[in-house]
């Protein structure tokens, strides 16, 4: 269910409405600047949309894992306790909005082609699956450069602030001192804090965590006290 939210409708809504609103970029960027950003090759533009949004969303996920209410959302997808391909998709839909808007946003701003950005779309999408799958290839110091899916392991190791926030290059994690990367594997992944293991608790918990958490509190006080007192 989350991988076919996030393909088939969070990613489209947050294009179309980026879309929509573009035309109030012309008050704000200047129409030779982005008509000149137009005329450029689309390898070029491609990236230059690469770079800008993976500062972009460097910064962006950083937040993800330092402000709570981020956290909240974001955590869905550190939820998973076994890293593969399905593992990029596990992402609660405001926390696919936040993401996909951030990723597409300086394309919108600075006037890219669109062909520009339907490559980097489909590159991303690639490249998430490559990340958190179980694939290892031998491209020594050149995962520094490109990255590699160990560094993301480590991303999701149980401690919420461990490093490596950068999406495509772990560049910026160099940059910023961010970058993570011992010669092994972490223990194991996941969350340290409880958190529902079911669709539609992972959906309702972050939108009313203090509700949720209450009730499914009782619900297991209730269900250790009716243990109970059938044990007696």
């Amino acid at each position: 269910m989350l991988f076919l939210g996030q393909y088939l409708l969070w990613s489209g809504v947050v294009l179309w409405v980026l879309q929509y609103f573009s035309f109030w970029l012309d008050g704000v960027i200047p129409h030779t600047f982005r008509e000149t950003i137009r005329q450029q090759p689309i390898w070029l533009q491609a990236v230059e949309v690469l770079f800008l949004s993976d500062l972009l969303i460097y910064w962006g996920h950083r937040l993800q894992h330092k402000v709570d209410f981020l956290w909240r959302f974001h955590k869905v997808h550190h939820s998973a306790e076994e890293l593969d391909w399905l593992a990029a998709h596990r992402e609660h839909p405001i926390d696919s909005i936040y993401t996909i808007g951030l990723i597409n946003l300086p394309a919108f701003i600075f006037g890219f082609e669109l062909e520009a950005l339907a490559l980097i779309v489909a590159f991303r999408g690639i490249w998430a699956i490559y990340i958190h799958s179980n694939v290892r290839l031998p491209i020594g110091k050149l995962k520094m450069l490109i990255g590699a899916p160990e560094l993301h392991h480590w991303h999701h190791d149980k401690e919420r602030d461990r490093g490596n926030y950068a999406n495509i290059s772990p560049l910026m994690d160099l940059l910023f001192g961010t970058y993570v990367c011992p010669p092994h594997e972490p223990d194991s992944f996941g969350l340290k804090e409880q958190f529902p293991g079911s669709y539609a608790g992972q959906l309702l918990q972050p939108l009313a965590p203090g509700k949720i958490s209450k009730k499914a509190t009782n619900t297991n006080q209730s269900d250790i006290a009716c243990t109970s007192s059938k044990l007696s």
